[in-house]
Order: C-alpha cells, then sequence, then structure tokens
C-alpha cells in the first residue's frame, strides 16, 4: 500500500502531537485510512530545538512555501497560525498545485474563505480544516456532514476554552478578571497576550466557519463582537442568583426574512440548559433544526492531543478518497453581511454601579420607561461605601431600544462608571 506522504509546517504543541499519533496509532489509523499515513517533509522556526520526537528520516525545508512545493509529498498539513505571512502562502501555494491541505488555522478560513474556496475548485484540491473549530470535538463534522440533510435554524456555542475557563473560575471562586487572567496564563490556558482570546476574536473566527457551512459566507467585518473583560464576579453572582450562567457565546440564526443573524457576546443562558454545564476549558457546539432537533456536543477545545486527533482525522478523509466542497455545497455563493441587530429582541441583563441613596431607582426607571424597556426583575447587592450594584431584568426588547436606554443611563449623575448590558439567552436548551 502506497503511503498517503504528508508535508507539515509547524513543529508546536499540534505538530508534534500529529507525528506522535500517527506513529502510536500506526496500526489503527493504517487500517482505518486504508493506507499508511506519514509525515515525510517538515520546517519549523528552528532546526535544532528538541522536540522530542525523532525527525532524522523527514525532509527539513527551510521555509513552508518550500514544503508545499516538494514534488513528493500528496498533502499539506498547515499548523503555523495567522491569518496572513507563511500560513496563507503555504495553503495558497498548495491548492494551486491542486495539494489537498488540512489545517487547524480559523483566522486563515475565516478571513480568505473566499479565495481558499476558489483555489480549491479550480484546482480540485480539497481543504479540510476540521481542527480549526473546537479541537478535538467533530463539530465541522457534525455540520458539514452528521446535519447536511437539515435546514439548521441555529449554530455555534462555547467557541473558547480560555474564556470559559476563567468566567468559570470568576463565578466558583469570586475572584475577578484580571486575577484569575494571570493565573490562566501561568496554567497556559491563556496566552501571554491574551486579546485574541478574551476580546472575543478567537470565537468570532469560529463561528464565521460553522456559519459559512450551516448557512452561507458571512462578511467578517459585519461580524459583532464583544468579550468578556467587563464581567465581573458581581455579575456571576447576580446571574446565580436568577439561575443562570454567564457563557462567552458565538451563535447565528438564519431566517428567511431577516438573513443571517451572528454574533460573539457574553450571555446568560439558563443553569438547566446543556450548555450551562460546560465548565473549565472545555468547548460546546450546539445546532437546532426542524427535523434534527437541539443538539449539543462538548469536549476539549484545545491542546496537543484533542487538536491533533481532528487534524488526523482529516487525513484519513483524504486516504479513503473524500473530496468535501469548503463549505459543503459545490456553488458556493458569496459572503453576505451579518443582518443588523438594532431590531432583534431579547431579554437583557443590565448591571449598574450606582449611588446608594432614595430616589435613585426612580430616576433609573423613568429613564428605562422614556426608552420603551420594561423591567422585570431587581437585585442589590452593596458595592463601595455609599454605592450599590443594581442588576436589573428587562422583558424582551429591540436591542437598538437598549442602546439608547443604556446611554441616557449612563449620563445620570447617579450613575457610576459604564453600565454592562448581557444578552439573556433563553432559547438554548
Amino acid at each position: 500500500m502506497k503511503p498517503l506522504r504528508i508535508g507539515l509546517a509547524g513543529l508546536g504543541t499540534v505538530g508534534v502531537g500529529v507525528i506522535r499519533l500517527l506513529r502510536e496509532n500506526a496500526e489503527t489509523i493504517t487500517a482505518r485510512a486504508g493506507r499508511p499515513i506519514e509525515v515525510v517533509a517538515v520546517t519549523a522556526r528552528s532546526k535544532s530545538k528538541d522536540r522530542g520526537v525523532d525527525l532524522s528520516a523527514t525532509r527539513w525545508h527551510d521555509d513552508a512555501v518550500s514544503v508545499a512545493q516538494d514534488p513528493e509529498i500528496d498533502v499539506v498539513v498547515e499548523l503555523i497560525g495567522g491569518s496572513e505571512g507563511p500560513a496563507r502562502d503555504m495553503v495558497e501555494t498548495a491548492l494551486t498545485r491542486g495539494l489537498p491541505v488540512v489545517t487547524a488555522n480559523k483566522a486563515l478560513v475565516a478571513l480568505h474563505g473566499s479565495t481558499l474556496t476558489r483555489l480549491s475548485a479550480e484546482n480540485n484540491a480539497p481543504l479540510l480544516f476540521e481542527a480549526a473549530v473546537a479541537g478535538g470535538i467533530p463539530a465541522i463534522k457534525l455540520v458539514r456532514e452528521g446535519l447536511a440533510a437539515d435546514r439548521l435554524h441555529s449554530v455555534g456555542g462555547i467557541l473558547n476554552g480560555t474564556c470559559n475557563y476563567i468566567l468559570t473560575e470568576m463565578r466558583t471562586t469570586g475572584r475577578d478578571f484580571g486575577d484569575v487572567l494571570t493565573e490562566a496564563q501561568a496554567k497556559g490556558y491563556a496566552e501571554a497576550e491574551p486579546s485574541t482570546d478574551v476580546d472575543g476574536w478567537d470565537t468570532a473566527h469560529k463561528l464565521a466557519i460553522l456559519a459559512g457551512i450551516a448557512f452561507q459566507p458571512i462578511a467578517f467585518d459585519t461580524l459583532p463582537v464583544h468579550g468578556i473583560r467587563d464581567v465581573t464576579a458581581a455579575d456571576l453572582t447576580f446571574a446565580n442568583e436568577l439561575g443562570y450562567r454567564i457563557k462567552l457565546l458565538g451563535m447565528a440564526r438564519a431566517s428567511k426574512d431577516s438573513g443571517i443573524e451572528a454574533w460573539v457576546r457574553p450571555c446568560l443562558v439558563p443553569a438547566k440548559a446543556a450548555i450551562a454545564a460546560v465548565e473549565g476549558v472545555f468547548n460546546a457546539v450546539t445546532t437546532q433544526g426542524p427535523f434534527s432537533g437541539p443538539i449539543t456536543i462538548s469536549g476539549r477545545g484545545a491542546g496537543e492531543g484533542p487538536t491533533a486527533s481532528a487534524v488526523v482525522a482529516d487525513l484519513i478523509d483524504l486516504a479513503r478518497g473524500a473530496d468535501l466542497p469548503v463549505w459543503g455545497v459545490r456553488n458556493t455563493p458569496a459572503p453576505v453581511a451579518c443582518t443588523s441587530l438594532g431590531e432583534l429582541k431579547s431579554a437583557f441583563y443590565i448591571r449598574l454601579d450606582v449611588e446608594d441613596r432614595s430616589g435613585v431607582m426612580a430616576d433609573l426607571t423613568s429613564v428605562l420607561r422614556d426608552h420603551d424597556v420594561s423591567v422585570h426583575f431587581v437585585s442589590q447587592h452593596d458595592a463601595a461605601a455609599g454605592r450599590a450594584y443594581l442588576a436589573l431584568v428587562t422583558h424582551q426588547a429591540p436591542e437598538k431600544a437598549i442602546s439608547a436606554a443604556i446611554t441616557a443611563l449612563s449620563a445620570l449623575p447617579v450613575v457610576k462608571g459604564a453600565p454592562l448590558v448581557l444578552k439573556i439567552e433563553d432559547s438554548l436548551q
């Protein structure tokens, strides 16, 4: 049996994990793929670094594009990361040559999906990216293959383990964001520069991919993105009292009337919902369809083992002869803008830091009334001396009405600091 010969770029945690997995499970993988799968060419930043795996039998290339041009490989595996530079150059070179590509690079697929789709189709070169979304969870396979017959209403979930870990620790220990972030960095759960994770961009890249498969590609620069920096331990306490958990969600929904609604933001989800029980560094992907109903799958969203497993699963598919279109359909429509959220209705959680004196509630409710925002529930916790935290839960209201009300509330002398507004996502089961 002729081996499937792999050229791999990137020998970090995942790249080394792929090599280990292919070697340690060689017999099982060969049986399932129908042929051996071997890494025969590699590149990375440093040739001399000891990575704990024997690379003496592999060809070394000085750059990623050189790997993609190697005439003795059958598949390119890109594990460098980043939406530009060597990663993009390597993938585009391989696809132009007609070589299949496997990547874990969510930013590359989310931001340059149109170009990659065109190159894949023109050169009959499959592009597989199971590892780009939620690590070892088969999220892409679920949406593109398992639910291919259904017209999904929604897709999304908890797509970043760093944020989920931070929010879990804040809730269970009562510590605030900065303290838990520092701990997450020390444990290796968060990067030294954590903005891609905590500001929601990692989640946004993954959501854009899921939405592209479930519905159609979206214009990434129209996707509203908000992270978790403003969430406090007090918010998690309030949410718990109300029967909710706070999770950073990326969700996309489609309808014939309003197009594709997509967003990334921290939300309150019912504590009884399946996704609310997903804690720590775990991810969860949830879908809803008229035939398939609600589905939630969870697991580790990052790390050597889970991500390497997803990469090798794509390699097995290629060895079997898989030729799936990038977005699951042969004629991929052009990217569309996400619909404006202003008219969409939801209940909202509003946290205010206010002066603790009589008359404050009257001032606040007057502003909310003027903007047609009705309050369902109010709770108060002490803050600093002479101050209080107020948590308001609204009835259903258009988001534009909430935004206007928050602007007016922020201008009141009794309100100190910026209010926090979180969507209440009661639709998740």
